[in-house]
């Protein structure tokens, strides 16, 4: 064999090489089953990851790496601490957000393919779409929470009729507390809605909400009240003692009674037919500066138990009605309220 022929057939069998390696991984490919190929990370990420021995949380966790760090410091996570009187809680992905298999599926099978599914969210319970309205929130949330004796009376709820949903207060992600996965401290967050109120806890008398020596909460059942004593508390959600007392008695017991004589307007209207109680310009948080105007919104001329000859609103002008009737939330002595 000459050089030059020699030298013909090597170069035909480095052209032929690469023709060979291409026809002999085309067979081992069509023994092989199909795998989409991704150049991106989430693709790669995806493909690799065994979702055949893995738990649906786990799935979505593998996706969700954020939220899933979130929640195992949530009260929604089996991993948080156990919290007195109310022990480990643990609530799944897909117990919130429904059967999460055919979501998880369409997302895998579009980042394999290095795509985007937009219909994927569809296929699972979204709290933050669009279409998700405060009602369907709030019954999701409820087929766990609807027996917590605080979410007793929620359908009746201020909140709830004025279309405020779960998730305006609460963060089952990331909660700002852990007691109760609220989305801001009180009172900040309830400040988010209730402007007027953050103003009179900003008067000269007031409840110190703001100083964190007393809390909305600890007035208010935010999720509704079973109260039945009056109209407008139960509007304001207020909360009640076992033996059906205004909530103002918890902390000012002193007025409370019973007494043998007792103050009709504050044993019938309330603490708010005097006060106003969050906050305002007058001492005792009084509605009125002057306490006889205060006193003479019930006790008219008409009806004043004085003696005919006294010029009754001339008196008034003159002296406080507390400096005699200085019982004026009742009494066990007089029936006048002067002791």
């Amino acid at each position: 064999m000459t050089k030059h022929s020699k030298k013909f057939r090597m170069w035909i069998w480095l052209l032929a090489l690469p023709l060979l390696q291409l026809g002999a991984a085309v067979a081992f490919a069509q023994n092989q089953p199909a795998v989409a190929v991704s150049t991106s990370a989430s693709g790669q990420a995806a493909a690799q990851f065994d979702y055949s021995t893995a738990t649906l949380t786990e799935a979505c966790i593998h996706c969700h790496k954020d939220n899933g760090e979130k929640v195992s410091k949530s009260r929604h996570s089996g991993t948080y601490d156990e919290v007195p009187g109310v022990g480990k809680t643990s609530a799944s992905c897909e117990g919130c957000h429904g059967s999460s298999k055919a979501h998880a599926d369409a997302e895998i099978k579009a980042e394999q393919n290095d795509t985007k599914d937009p219909e994927a969210k569809k296929l699972i319970f979204d709290f933050t779409a669009k279409t998700t309205t405060p009602a369907m929130i709030n019954k999701q949330c409820m087929t766990c929470h609807a027996s917590d004796a605080t979410h007793l009376n929620g359908p009746n709820s201020f909140h709830r009729q004025n279309d405020v949903s779960c998730i305006d207060c609460h963060s089952p992600h990331a909660a700002a507390t852990k007691e109760a996965l609220l989305a801001k401290p009180q009172p900040e967050l309830c400040y988010s809605c209730h402007l007027m109120q953050r103003s009179q806890f900003s008067m000269p008398f007031r409840h110190r909400v703001n100083e964190g020596l007393i809390r909305c909460s600890d007035c208010h059942n935010q999720h509704g009240t079973g109260g039945v004593w009056q109209s407008d508390h139960v509007v304001r959600q207020l909360r009640t003692s076992d033996s059906g007392d205004y909530v103002c008695y918890k902390c000012h017991k002193d007025k409370q009674g019973p007494f043998v004589f007792e103050h009709a307007s504050v044993r019938i209207e309330g603490c708010g037919a005097c006060h106003i109680p969050h906050g305002g310009a007058n001492v005792h948080m009084l509605k009125y500066s002057n306490i006889n105007l205060l006193c003479l919104q019930c006790h008219t001329a008409a009806t004043f138990g004085h003696a005919p000859t006294m010029d009754a609103q001339n008196s008034t002008q003159q002296q406080a009605c507390t400096l005699c009737h200085t019982q004026i939330h009742g009494s066990n002595f007089s029936n006048l309220l002067f002791r």
